[in-house]
């Protein structure tokens, strides 16, 4: 059987490929023809999860174990036919390619074509550009800190009230103690 993935995302809307491949094929080989379909590096860490119908991941498939939770199964996507968990068309999965980022695929079986076998995956549509396979950090940084600027008070929004209680008095202040402090005497 031929299973036929579409494959979006949620960061460009003009994205989109479709994926042919093998029913008896392993998540390993989906994994390895969706990131040459969109030209990311191979080497980095990524996983599958089986979804619901709304989304919610229910089981994962990873690149490889990571001992985790020793009570809770674990498949390996070298060592998992697709036809594992893969039943009927309009099946959702997810493909998370950047950890880091938590940045994601969003995967729904299209079609099936019982009685045919592929040798390999095939791109059978391609639309748009990728999404860029690594976030630039230092741009999220330079977000963060545009944003702290945004809120950070004016000077001229300092006054009186913006230090506390202006009931201060200087006779509360006991210099002694400060003076006499020995930050080693309780060692």
């Amino acid at each position: 059987m031929i299973y036929t993935f579409r494959l979006v995302s949620d960061e460009v809307d003009n994205f989109m490929r479709e994926i042919k491949i093998d029913a008896d094929a392993s998540f390993l080989i989906l994994r390895n023809a969706i990131l040459d379909s969109v030209g990311y590096d191979k080497s980095q860490l990524s996983s599958f999860f089986i979804c619901d119908n709304n989304w919610e991941k229910e089981q994962e498939i990873t690149l490889e174990d990571m001992n985790i939770d020793a009570y809770k199964d674990f498949y390996l996507m070298d060592e998992t036919p697709l036809t594992d968990f893969i039943e009927d068309e309009g099946q959702r999965l997810i493909f998370t390619f950047d950890y880091l980022t938590d940045r994601s695929f969003f995967i729904e079986l299209k079609a099936t074509e019982p009685g045919s076998h592929l040798m390999d995956p095939v791109v059978s549509r391609s639309e748009g550009n990728p999404p860029a396979e690594h976030t630039d950090l230092k741009s999220f940084a330079d977000l963060s800190e545009k944003d702290d600027k945004k809120t950070a008070a004016p000077i001229d929004d300092m006054d009186e009230d913006f230090y506390g209680s202006t009931d201060y008095n200087d006779d509360e202040l006991d210099i002694s103690a400060i003076e006499s402090f020995d930050p080693t005497e309780d060692m």
